[in-house]
């Protein structure tokens, strides 16, 4: 819409020209130097059009289709170097991916030959802990026994001093025996 206005404006522009009363020489028509102008000037474009369309437009169209090719092989080559880029990022996240796994599994390995060590050390730690106490049991009972013999002949002693205090007789060893084995043992079961 413009470019229609403005050549409008353009041809109505000689007859407004020369309405004023030639203000405008150029555009005095009736004057011959005027035509001779216009004449040469549409001499000058036509040869300007054929010299442009044989040569100076053909140029033009071979520099446009180089400058096409240009695009199109650089355009192909990015593509291509995308999908090589493309190619390199899939292969690295699986050697990640495949890394990754791999320390896991050795993490995972390495934790359970850890954990299978610290049971063998503490099965070791429990076997002789268990022969200590074991042992140290042997030992409190064999105590035990010695101080139960020990015992014995003094607490018969102490029975049978205390029977004749009390009762004024002595009574038999047998008997006196037998009834301080009877007390030890209930003592002991306690």
């Amino acid at each position: 819409m413009r470019w229609f206005s403005a050549a409008l404006l353009l041809t109505l522009a000689p007859s407004a020209a020369m309405a004023e009363g030639s203000t405008m020489p150029q555009m005095n028509f009736s004057n011959p130097l005027t035509l001779d102008q216009v004449g040469w000037m549409a001499v000058i474009l036509v040869v300007l059009y054929v010299v442009l369309s044989g040569w100076g437009l053909p140029q033009i169209g071979k520099v446009l289709e180089n400058r096409a090719a240009v695009i199109a092989r650089d355009l192909a080559a990015a593509r291509a170097a995308k999908q090589e880029a493309d190619k390199a990022a899939a292969l690295q996240i699986a050697t990640l991916s495949a890394a990754r796994s791999n320390a896991q599994a050795e993490l995972a390995k390495a934790i359970a030959a850890a954990k299978a060590e610290a049971a063998a050390k503490a099965a070791a730690l429990d076997a002789k802990l268990e022969a200590k106490l074991a042992e140290s049991e042997a030992r409190i009972e064999a105590a035990q026994a010695a101080a139960m013999a020990a015992i014995k002949p003094v607490a018969a002693e102490a029975a049978n001093s205390i029977l004749l205090k009390l009762t004024g007789s002595v009574p038999g060893q047998d008997e006196l025996t037998r009834r301080v084995d009877d007390a030890l043992a209930a003592r002991k079961a306690a």
